[in-house]
């Protein structure tokens, strides 16, 4: 998700594909995959869906997570304490998944990341001035949900009280893990064996492990970090690619020392990792895996290699940054319950991590980070292996891979294996002084996106090279110039790719996360407001199956096993304000008119109306 937008608050070759893996696709098309009807791009305040489909609101903002003796309600004033928020849905809900209990399709725990907040709906007196008390709750409104949901007579709804349900935010008690524990850089006043740590928070995307653990990736945690001009030293190198330094969304160093650069110049090392849960157990301390690398993290999407390893596939979300891929040392034991989760428990700490290189012939490789490799040493400023993953970005620079347009969320299709990433956009590309437009990033002033793929050599995920291709650039075909490029004829315009999932049956879920400014303007006018489609990748058809309310990002979406649920997250209804008075331009889910109640960021279950397989 892109940092200006939020300052209020804040050609590859396909014949290289086939040429290296063969016949990509196995599956027939025609076999009335995408049977429903189109939705119309819209800029209603509302959620829409097609005919025969009804969306049903699961899990708004500041509902009760259903911890047992102590479910505050929603205070429609924002007026909720810091104490209640930290037992409540957080803001802005982001990536998520269904874990089925005792296989069940109509049971099951939903796990969910809340990415950020904004301050000026989280407080009654909105984000000025910032007091502990404000602190509190902003870091409370972060994190990740675990509740349990169930299908009845009526639809779905929350168990209240679960014995699973738990809020994990910005004071939760973690360890660290990997080869970077106890490094001289995660090392606090607070932790002066750099092993533990408060909080996860700016959590967007996520990922699934073999083993049933959830994997919730930190994001832009560098804007929650900040100091006095005058206090504050001068960013180093390794700050400045992370951007640190350069100003804080929300203002916590004021009233947390934490936060404060100057005083705690390692605390913001701790942060933008992925994270492992297990959401069957409300006792377990999540744990940080640093052998997977520090990043702008997007995405951890888990498929085993040929000889039962596991590969971890990430993205790095901001502009001209890299693409990753964590291979384990060990094979994975097999199962989904305790003994397997036991049985796993290190697998992540132990294991190589490589970049993503797209060269120009439709080719590709993954170039190892290990120190005192290609470059990778202390020459170039890295003491050891701990350095290079807290640097990840220093090791990608040196190592040579390429610069991509935000690269976000990362998907596996389940019947030819090959892999998706959305490339969210890139206006800075090709700009003086930027980097130019590349095969594998070929639109200069890139607004719309788009979704490229690649598959690897021999199927196997543990592989070091590759061939690639563009699935879609995105865009309106009919907006001259922009370069827009579909699979097919049939396939419904959008604009800035974001969330990226497939289901089961290999239908891949598209959404899209268009800046609120943008929505209905220029060359977005005829795209709508922010949606998810869904596309088959053998026929090439993508059809518009959502449209969000107004200011949304359409963002985490999943099946129950047998497909006929889809849980689907709405993030930041009104984002864009409006008029003098910063209105936002939303009131869903609870009101109809702006101004007529705070929107809030919500879960939706979309099903058949005849209890069908959703997307057929």
């Amino acid at each position: 998700m892109p940092i200006a937008r939020r300052q209020f608050l804040r050609s590859g070759s396909a014949a290289a594909l086939v040429a290296l893996v063969g016949e990509a696709r196995a599956r027939p098309a025609g076999d009335g995959r995408l049977g429903f009807e189109s939705v119309p791009a819209t800029l209603r305040d509302a959620v829409t869906v097609p005919p025969g489909y009804e969306a049903r609101l699961l899990y708004p903002w500041g509902a009760p997570t259903g911890i047992a003796g102590a479910m505050p309600a929603f205070a429609p004033d924002a007026s909720n304490s810091a104490a209640e928020q930290a037992l409540q849905a957080g803001m802005h809900h982001d990536g998520m998944h269904f874990f089925a209990l005792d296989g069940r399709a109509d049971r099951g725990l939903l796990v969910m990341n809340h990415e950020y907040t904004d301050e000026q709906l989280l407080h009654p007196e909105g984000a000025r001035p910032m007091t502990a008390d404000k602190a509190r709750k902003s870091l409370h409104a972060m994190g990740v949900s675990v509740i349990e949901v169930e299908l009845g007579p009526d639809g779905w709804r929350q168990v209240l009280p679960s014995r699973f349900a738990r809020r994990i935010h910005g004071h939760t008690p973690m360890r660290i893990a990997g080869p970077a524990r106890g490094s001289p850089l995660l090392r606090t006043a607070a932790d002066p064996a750099g092993e533990r740590v408060y909080g996860t928070f700016a959590n967007c995307a996520m990922g699934v492990t073999p083993w049933g653990t959830y994997l919730s990736c930190e994001e832009n945690f560098q804007v929650y970090f900040g100091a006095s001009k005058e206090a504050l030293p001068t960013a180093g190198a390794a700050q400045q690619r992370y951007g640190l330094g350069a100003g804080s969304w929300v203002d916590y160093w004021r009233v947390d020392e934490r936060f404060d650069l100057a005083k705690n110049p390692n605390e913001s090392n701790r942060f933008g990792w992925v994270v492992e849960i297990d959401p069957f157990d409300p006792a377990s301390t999540p744990v940080k895996r640093t052998a997977l690398g520090r990043k702008h993290q997007e995405s951890a999407t888990c498929t085993l290699t040929k000889d039962g390893r596991l590969a971890v596939y990430m993205g790095d979300d901001s502009n001209f940054e890299y693409i990753y891929k964590f291979v384990s040392r060990d094979k994975v034991r097999p199962g989904s319950d305790a003994a397997a989760r036991a049985a796993n428990r290190d697998l992540l700490d132990r294991g190589t991590l490589h970049v993503a290189r797209y060269d120009d012939d439709g080719r590709g490789r993954w170039l190892e980070l290990r120190h005192g490799l290609g470059g990778v040493d202390a020459d170039s400023g890295f003491a050891g292996q701990a350095e290079v993953l807290i640097h990840a970005r220093r090791a990608a620079d040196i190592v040579g891979a390429t610069r991509m347009d935000r690269p976000e969320w990362i998907a596996i299709d389940p019947a030819s294996g090959e892999v998706y990433v959305t490339l969210t956009h890139n206006v800075s590309r090709g700009r003086p002084g930027m980097p130019a437009a590349d095969a594998a990033n070929p639109r200069a002033e890139n607004i719309f996106g788009g979704i490229l793929r690649w598959r690897e050599a021999g199927g196997d995920a543990a592989a070091t090279s590759f061939a690639w291709d563009h699935f879609a650039l995105a865009g309106d075909p009919d907006l001259p110039g922009a370069g827009a490029r579909y699979p097919s004829a049939e396939a419904d315009a959008f604009g800035c790719p974001d969330g990226l999932h497939f289901d089961t049956g290999g239908l891949l879920w598209i959404q899209t996360d268009m800046s609120g400014r943008a929505i209905g303007q220029g060359p977005m006018a005829a795209l709508g407001n922010n949606q998810m489609l869904c596309a088959d990748p053998a026929s090439g058809r993508i059809k518009r199956f959502l449209v969000g309310p107004s200011g949304c990002e359409v963002t985490g979406c999943v099946l129950t096993p047998d497909r006929r649920s889809l849980f689907v997250n709405i993030q930041h209804p009104g984002e864009t304000r409006e008029g003098t008075s910063g209105t936002p331009n939303s009131a869903w889910p609870d009101g109809t008119l702006p101004g007529s109640a705070r929107p809030r960021s919500a879960t939706v279950v979309v099903r058949r109306r005849d209890g069908g397989i959703v997307g057929t």
